[in-house]
């Protein structure tokens, strides 16, 4: 049993309401387009429709995902930059949403996880806890030297 494949309209119509709901990046797009059984020679046609009427626009993707994922998930930049280069979003895209973040609230976020981590490990030794805290900040994907600095003032 083969899925009935959609008309161009009714995609487009399917995807307007996809990505009215939240940004999405043109290769969730693309992926909920082979889902939907849209045939592939309609695809840029649709994400082009996409595009025109605001409904897909990479870089306002990029900046809701950075600002996302930094004051609800509390990540680095480098672990930002990697989830939206997978996400195949442009390099302009990525530096746009890095500037977002504003400087003074990343490091004050760097420095509350590197207190409450460091706290938490109470029971192990000096080098060990230092040790642990700074691989939990590394993994949360902010960058070396200020996870470094953030630990040295524990």
């Amino acid at each position: 049993m083969y899925k009935k494949s959609l008309t161009k309209e009714q995609a487009l119509q399917k995807l307007k309401h996809y990505c009215a709901y939240q940004e999405r990046c043109h290769s969730e797009v693309k992926e909920k387009l082979y889902q939907l059984g849209v045939w592939k020679k309609d695809h840029d046609e649709i994400i082009a429709s996409l595009i025109e009427e605001n409904y897909l626009n990479e870089e306002r993707f990029a900046i809701a995902y950075a600002g996302g994922k930094f004051r609800v998930k509390q990540w680095g930049r480098v672990k930002i930059k990697y989830e939206l280069k997978q996400k195949q979003v442009s390099d302009y895209s990525i530096k746009k949403a890095m500037k977002q973040i504003d400087e003074e609230e990343y490091l004050s976020v760097l420095n509350k996880l590197a207190k409450e981590k460091y706290a938490a490990l109470k029971s192990e030794q000096y080098l060990v806890r230092k040790k642990k805290t700074m691989d939990y900040l590394l993994a949360k994907g902010f960058e070396s030297d200020l996870v470094r600095k953030a630990v040295e003032n524990e």
